[in-house]
């Protein structure tokens, strides 16, 4: 049985969305963590709905935040948990996107992610598992969570765009290649961006990044 996700929403600027934008935020944040992005993003996409769910867990290292899954080397939690947490929050995602865009009246292919950290991690294994590929997928400072089953389980290719902080003391920079990599060999179209001399955040550059590729690939009619 899934988790009932709370959001928080922003409406699109023209009164009519024609797409919309789901953030999913890192371990031991919360929805409204990112859902402050679409101040800066909306004026460029004015037709687009921006909604942010808390992941569904309180966090064990945050209990004011929350988490999609247990990560034991951060708060002692087993890797049976962690598994466990992830695959009842991929159902939680998944029946989020149908029931927002049954809300809206808004079909997959007029949907985009943007995912930071945990959030990455989920999205870039959610997305991929879905019958029909949504518009697009941006991953800040995540990683591929079993890029060796990537190939085989894949049924649907979104196009995605990887960036990461190069002085990432989180998650290793090196996890953007990995992701590239296993992305690229499965037949993914996937772009990547270095925040250059950024920790474990979302740069300006980044986020301009980010955008150019939200305006190509959300649909305006």
């Amino acid at each position: 049985m899934t988790r009932e996700l709370k959001f928080g929403r922003r409406a699109a600027r023209s009164g009519q969305a024609k797409s919309m934008l789901i953030f999913l935020h890192g371990y031991g944040a919360d929805g409204a963590d990112l859902l402050g992005l679409a101040d800066p993003l909306a004026p460029h996409l004015p037709d687009t709905v921006f909604l942010s769910p808390d992941a569904p867990e309180p966090c064990r290292n945050n209990p004011m935040g929350y988490q999609w899954f247990p990560i034991p080397w951060l708060d002692g939690s087993s890797e049976d948990e962690a598994k466990a947490g992830m695959l009842r929050s991929i159902d939680d995602i998944n029946a989020f996107i149908d029931a927002r865009l049954a809300d809206e009246g808004l079909s997959i292919d007029r949907l985009a992610i943007v995912g930071f950290s945990q959030g990455s991690m989920m999205a870039l294994h959610v997305l991929p598992r879905r019958s029909e590929p949504v518009a697009g997928l941006v991953a800040f400072s995540g990683r591929l969570l079993t890029p060796e089953t990537l190939a085989a389980e894949a049924v649907s290719k979104p196009p995605v765009l990887l960036a990461h902080g190069d002085q990432d003391e989180m998650v290793p920079f090196q996890e953007m290649a990995l992701a590239g990599q296993a992305l690229t060999e499965a037949g993914f179209e996937t772009y990547g961006h270095v925040m250059k001399g950024t920790g474990h955040g979302i740069a300006p550059d980044g986020l301009s990044v980010a955008l150019a590729f939200l305006k190509e690939k959300l649909p305006t009619s």
